[in-house]
């Protein structure tokens, strides 16, 4: 698969208020990129932009509308979308007493987004040639995420998107990347670690933190648009993950036991 040069390249990310989008950003525009910024929290998205010197649209990523405006505004700033990080994401401690609310976010900001940024961008690309989608995922989309059945399931859903996308399009000038970190020192991960987490939220950032290194964003993002340039799918920041994955293939039932045992440590320790 070809990858992307960064610089010159218009690029929009979602999510970019802070941690990973805010970090993808900034090394987008320190390599000399034209960039988009969106999340739904506006106020500290404009603080980000103006820093960054980046373009701002404030919004769900999961809309239709908002991502059809992020791409006007870069196509009216810039020129055509070339780099799509899709870098929103939602998670919560919640379990089979989720609602049916909390399953539709989950499935509407992890998965869909990604889904529906690509319907608009990818025809485009194809008849160019040229074009690349970033989804951010997580190792709980390779492995499963304790404490969290919404984040794991919908996460599970973005890599195989991603992986669909590029088995179908990478023969028609479309590159295609996934990142699947463990702990990255973000509002989201910090969030689970407090009382608005819930026990599920607690045990889940135990899980994560338990597991590896929590790494910084701006570290990440290098790693990010490293792969972009080489044209590699799979981004594992953390090293463990590939051993991780191996164990599950290699005997599912043993590595569900180790993940049993693993969760029952968790718990006791909380």
């Amino acid at each position: 698969m070809a990858g992307m040069q960064v610089k010159d390249a218009v690029a929009v990310v979602t999510g970019a208020a802070g941690g990973i989008g805010a970090a993808l950003a900034q090394a987008l525009i320190d390599g000399g990129a034209h960039v988009v910024v969106s999340d739904l929290d506006e106020e500290r998205l404009t603080a980000t932009a103006e820093r960054l010197g980046a373009v701002a649209v404030a919004g769900d990523a999961a809309s239709d509308e908002v991502i059809a405006a992020m791409v006007a505004a870069a196509e009216e700033h810039f020129g055509p979308v070339d780099l799509f990080f899709a870098n929103a994401g939602v998670g919560d401690g919640s379990g089979l007493a989720a609602d049916d609310d909390q399953w539709q976010l989950a499935l509407d900001v992890n998965l869909m987004a990604h889904v529906r940024a690509a319907r608009r961008l990818v025809p485009g690309w194809v008849e160019r040639g040229s074009g690349y989608f970033v989804s951010t995922a997580s190792a709980a989309g390779l492995l499963t995420q304790i404490g969290s059945a919404t984040y794991s399931v919908s996460k599970h859903g973005a890599v195989g998107f991603a992986e669909w996308l590029a088995v179908s399009y990478g023969d028609e000038g479309v590159g295609v990347s996934c990142l699947c970190p463990m702990g990255v020192d973000t509002d989201m991960l910090r969030s689970g670690m407090t009382s608005a987490g819930g026990e599920g939220g607690k045990v889940a950032a135990a899980a994560v933190t338990g597991a590896g290194e929590v790494l910084a964003p701006h570290d990440v993002a290098e790693q990010v648009l490293r792969a972009v340039e080489e044209g590699t799918f799979l981004i594992t920041p953390h090293t463990g993950v590939h051993e991780f994955l191996r164990r599950k293939v290699d005997d599912h039932d043993r590595w569900i036991r180790g993940m049993q045992r693993y969760q029952r440590q968790l718990k006791e320790n909380s």
